[in-house]
């Protein structure tokens, strides 16, 4: 037994933990900044000049808000199923939070020796596992509105449900043509590839558009946030509830749309690939911490950019119907996505003669 223990690699053990840690305080980070930047945003495209107050330029606006969530008083209504109304958040909030695990944030660094990749985990089914946990968020949703006892909170509950199992098929189906063309889900080799290379975009322009759209409908955005439409059912799957137990949907939809921008990078714009540099080159001149760092605040730079597309669209395209909606996934993105993976599959086939 305790030659067993001896033998156990604690340092991997560390590492990863650290790892895990970094993570999650940094996508923690980013989306408390994400609510500052979605209101300059909706600031710049109103014309006027969003938060300034607190803080220059209004940058502790995030961290004024997380202590009025956190001061607010706590409120489960008498007819909820308790437990279960405690759960819905903790879940969505989970689900969120688990999908950053199998992003490659950049290459390798050299801790005292020992090289470490800054990857939680390198699984073989990395995309399979995307897809996973990205469905346990909508049970958080679902157990949240039913839980709440609250006929409107189930309506929206319903909504976000059926709109998530609807987009989630184009979206798979986007990446089957997409793997056709990598042979591999682990999301590392699906980077490798395309290090000093052509970025998947270039081979599938229409499967990234199609996984553009599922993504906004995944993360309740506009113009697909038909759960939370304030007009037509006061005010979503969480009305009922207040104080961190909201923050944590609030967040979740947030931590989202960063590990949706994450993952668009990874698989269609070359992930921590630098543009235009050789990589390889680059790491023997400038040493391999140094260049961990530049392949990190590229891939940042990457996820900035669709995270601004998200918050644009929000500003500029009003809600869709939900027949509409409906009509779009069903009617339009499904056989689209099945058009471009026979084509990709054909010329798969051809190429290969």
């Amino acid at each position: 037994m305790y030659s067993t223990l001896l033998a156990f690699d604690w340092l991997f053990v560390i590492e990863k933990l650290v790892l895990i840690v970094g993570i999650v305080s940094i996508s923690l980070v980013i989306a408390m900044y994400e609510t500052w930047a979605e209101r300059k945003v909706a600031a710049i495209m109103q014309d006027r000049r969003g938060p300034m107050r607190a803080g220059p330029m209004g940058l502790l606006q995030p961290l004024a808000d997380g202590l009025k969530l956190f001061m607010k008083e706590e409120i489960i209504p008498n007819t909820s199923n308790r437990i279960l109304f405690i759960l819905g958040p903790c879940l969505a909030m989970l689900a969120a939070m688990m999908t950053s695990a199998v992003i490659p944030w950049g290459g390798k660094i050299d801790v005292f020796g020992r090289e470490v990749s800054l990857q939680i985990a390198d699984i073989n089914i990395g995309i399979l596992y995307v897809f996973a946990v990205v469905s346990m968020g909508v049970f958080g949703i679902m157990i949240g509105g039913w839980a709440s006892n609250n006929k409107f909170s189930l309506m929206a509950a319903l909504r976000g449900a059926s709109q998530a199992i609807s987009y989630e098929l184009p979206m798979g189906l986007s990446l089957i043509a997409l793997l056709m063309l990598t042979g591999s889900l682990k999301l590392s080799v699906i980077v490798g590839q395309q290090l000093d290379g052509v970025w998947n975009v270039v081979y599938q322009p229409l499967g990234f558009l199609i996984f553009l759209i599922c993504a906004f409908a995944e993360c309740n955005r506009t113009p697909f946030d038909l759960p939370e439409a304030e007009n037509e059912l006061n005010f979503g799957y969480h009305q009922e509830y207040s104080s961190m137990k909201l923050g944590f949907f609030l967040f979740a939809e947030y931590i989202n749309m960063f590990i949706s921008s994450a993952i668009m990078a990874t698989l269609f714009f070359g992930g921590y690939d630098i543009p235009f540099v050789n990589d390889a080159q680059l790491t023997e001149k400038v040493g391999l911490n140094l260049m961990a760092l530049f392949q990190g605040g590229v891939l940042f730079a990457k996820i900035a950019g669709f995270i601004f597309l998200f918050m644009w669209v929000r500003w500029t395209i009003p809600r869709f119907r939900y027949d509409q909606l409906m009509n779009l996934g069903w009617k339009k993105l499904v056989p689209l996505a099945l058009i471009n993976m026979i084509v990709t599959a054909a010329v798969v086939l051809w190429l290969k003669k």
